[in-house]
This record gives structure tokens, sequence and C-alpha cells, in this order.
């Protein structure tokens, strides 16, 4: 991440300075939500969980953006996951922030652990064992071989958008630093804050056994992951909101997709599930009590 960090510092002079335009802008905007869909829809909620389905074509769109996020590639993304899911917050756990012991310096330890240095780790996942469906899938391992290319494509689209619109040589540049770099930089800082502070601090309205917490402002910066607490609870889920008021873009973006018939096949809890999953926390009432 030293060159989107690099490039998000640049970014900021620019902006001090005004050395932008309104199309720079337009362009970090349009490429975080390219970044976040294709990450929380694509890679998270289509290929590690399979809750909906879809095109071919869409799944390409889907597994491109995705890429161009620069959180690795497909394969690398799909057995993580489903590893973190499978040994949530306990050993075996790539990425969890709860296992470095107690105090305030283990877990602020464990908090930076589970934000970036993770990723620095030799350990790897299984492909076999992880994800066998993906990697006979010859169409998503064409996604996964050619990772590079898009991530490459998602850093020059900004510049040559920004240099169509604007037809100056500085588009070119602001359009890389603002809608490449920065947006690499800054979505993917928050899409990290799941794994770090939605597994420490945040509301726990279900049981599910770890640390999983629903942590609103995270949330909100990608589209529905801050949910965590809710997700644990329902992995197969196409959305982590479960009640209407919490933020879900992600969900709320494939519910329209769903209508348009899109996507299709989105699994989602009832309600009757909801209520008997958050039954589970109730302590036992005790003798003699109604």
């Amino acid at each position: 991440m030293t060159l989107p960090g690099l490039g998000t510092v640049a970014a900021a002079i620019f902006l001090w300075n005004g050395w932008y335009t309104a199309t720079d802008l337009w362009l970090f905007a349009g490429m975080y939500f390219v970044h976040m869909a294709g990450i929380t829809i694509g890679f998270h909620r289509y290929l590690a969980h399979k809750s909906f389905r879809t095109s071919r074509f869409f799944e390409g769109a889907l597994m491109i953006s995705g890429s161009m996020g620069g959180q690795g590639p497909i394969m690398y993304w799909v057995t993580t996951h489903r590893r973190h899911h499978r040994f949530s917050d306990r050993e075996g756990d790539p990425h969890s922030p709860n296992l470095s012991g107690d105090g305030l310096g283990a877990r602020l330890r464990g908090l930076w652990w589970a934000h970036m240095p993770w990723m620095l780790s030799d350990e790897s996942s299984s492909w076999r064992f992880w994800a066998p469906d993906v990697l006979r899938d010859r169409r998503l391992f064409f996604y996964h071989r050619t990772y590079q290319l898009w991530l490459l494509l998602g850093l020059a689209l900004p510049a040559l958008i920004g240099f169509a619109v604007e037809r100056t040589p500085m588009a070119l540049l602001t359009g890389f630093l603002f809608g490449g770099l920065a947006r690499m930089f800054l979505a993917n800082q928050a899409a990290w804050c799941v794994g770090s502070l939605s597994h420490m601090i945040g509301g726990r309205p279900f049981d599910n056994g770890d640390r999983s917490a629903n942590n609103w402002p995270v949330a909100i910066f990608t589209f529905g992951e801050g949910l965590q607490n809710n997700h644990h609870a329902f992995p197969g889920s196409y959305r982590h909101a479960v009640r209407p008021w919490e933020p879900d873009l992600s969900g709320w973006v494939l519910t329209g997709l769903g209508r348009l018939r899109v996507v299709w096949n989105l699994r989602q809890p009832d309600a009757a599930a909801i209520a008997a999953r958050r039954a589970r926390k109730r302590p036992a009432a005790e003798p003699g009590t109604n």
C-alpha cells in the first residue's frame, strides 16, 4: 500500500491547494463505488458466500471491479475469507484482532495486526480445500490469473476519463491520484476496518460465539460490511442488514438488481429465523419468573 499511500498524500496536497476539478471528485466517488461494490457484492457476497446468482456477463463485471480494488486475486480473497468464517476469532483465523492477549496494549496490537500486518504473513490457505468450486470454474479462474491487468486498469481508467473530460495533461495526473491511488488507499482502509474494528467495537444482537460486532460507521463506508455480527449470524444472506434502518448499501443495490432480474435466487433469512437466532442470546428465565 506504499504507492497508494503516497498518492493519497499527493491528492491531499492537490486538494489543499485547489489543484483539482469537480471531475476529480466525481472520479473519486465513482471509482470508490465500483471498488467497494466489486469487493462487497462480487468477491464477498457472490463468490465467498454464494448468496445470489447472476449472468456470466455481470459476474465478469463484478470480478473485474473487485480486482480493481487491489485486495488480492480472487482465489486469495475467497480462501482467506472462508477460513476466517470457519475459525472466527479463534486460532486459525487469519486476521482476528482478539488473539493477542488481554490488556490495552495487547488489544491495540491485535487491532493493528487485524487491520494490515496480517497480510504480510507467509501463511496461506489451500485453494483445493477452501475454494474447490472457484478453482474448477475456468471463467472465474481467468479473472484470478489476469488480476494484475484489472488492477492496472483500475488505476488507468480514472486518469483516461479525466483526460477525456477535461482535455488537459494535468487531468491525467489528478484523475490518477484521486480516482486511482487515493481511492484505492481510502477504500481499502475502510474495508480493513471490517476485520479489525468490526470484530472489537459495536453492537452484538446475535450470539455467534465470536467477537463480531455491528459497527455502523464502518458499515456506512463499506456498504454494509461493518454489520459483522449480523453477517456472522447469517453468512449466506445477500443482505447484512436485518432491520430496515441498518446501513447496507450493497444489500439495497442487490435488492434493486433483483427486481431488474440482473441477479436472482437472492438468499436471506425470514423473520422466524431471525427471531429464533435472537432467542439464542436471551438468558433462561429464573424459576418463578415469567
